[in-house]
């Protein structure tokens, strides 16, 4: 996630590569960055920075922070390690340095992420704006107080699993019902992928585009009965309850 973004950056002209700095401390992870990111300064340790992006896992959180205040207190940080809530952050931190907590999701290696940011303690509008800014570089993004995190985690940063799932299903469908595979991936990919951009790009709900594909009596009527008749929308409930509750069991610990 941290390359998508820095990627993005780069991509949409919100910064060069000669403007930014990656920290990562494993080496041949340092030679594929540096290779596939011309001028992008790639070092082993942290060093003077105001501005971090903190993209690690949650078990190196503590481990990250104490190196960056080791260096040189960064004056903000944006992070995007699930489930490490402000406080753990800033207790790590020197006092006053502005956090931001982020949940961003997968799409955003292709530019078409969704993330939801919170503030903690010390950020102000300012804050906000640039982290806004730099989640911005792929993908959209909304601001939420930090304890609506878990459910955009159980939402949106779960969500392009269960999207996939519902793809894996039509693709086995269609060849249930007598399509080639490769066929059925197309068809099954391609309607996913024509619906959603049909929804955000018209405007309508997606219970009022439902209700147009869905003629009296006709196949799609009797399709979405079944998936009503095994609990299909009921499954989405629980799942995003499911993964919400799980968010919370780990930022606790």
């Amino acid at each position: 996630m941290g390359e998508a973004l820095v990627r993005g950056l780069v991509s949409s002209g919100w910064a060069t590569t000669a403007e930014l700095r990656v920290v990562e401390a494993v080496a041949p992870r340092r030679a594929e960055l540096a290779a596939a990111l011309p001028g992008l300064e790639v070092v082993d340790q942290a060093g003077p920075a105001q501005d971090v992006l903190l993209a690690v896992k949650p078990a190196d959180v503590e481990n990250a922070c104490q190196e960056l205040a080791r260096a040189a207190p960064p004056r903000r940080l944006l992070s995007i390690a699930a489930g490490v809530t402000t406080a753990t952050l800033e207790a790590q931190l020197p006092g006053g340095t502005a956090v931001v907590r982020a949940m961003p999701n997968t799409p955003a290696l292709v530019g078409a992420g969704v993330a939801a940011l919170a503030p903690g303690s010390a950020a102000g509008p300012g804050d906000l704006d640039w982290a806004e800014a730099v989640l911005s570089a792929v993908g959209a993004v909304v601001r939420v107080s930090e304890p609506q995190l878990d459910a955009v985690t159980g939402l949106s940063g779960s969500g392009p699993a269960y999207v996939f799932l519902v793809v894996e299903a039509l693709v086995e469908a269609g060849v249930l019902v007598g399509l080639a595979r490769q066929t059925s991936e197309v068809l099954a990919t391609g309607t996913v992928l024509g619906a959603a951009r049909l929804l955000e790009e018209s405007g309508r709900s997606a219970a009022d585009l439902r209700a147009d594909v869905t003629s009296p009596g006709g196949t799609t009527a009797a399709g979405l009965r079944e998936l009503e008749r095994h609990g299909a929308r009921a499954a989405f409930l629980e799942a995003v309850a499911a993964a919400t509750a799980r968010s919370a069991e780990l930022g606790r610990g």
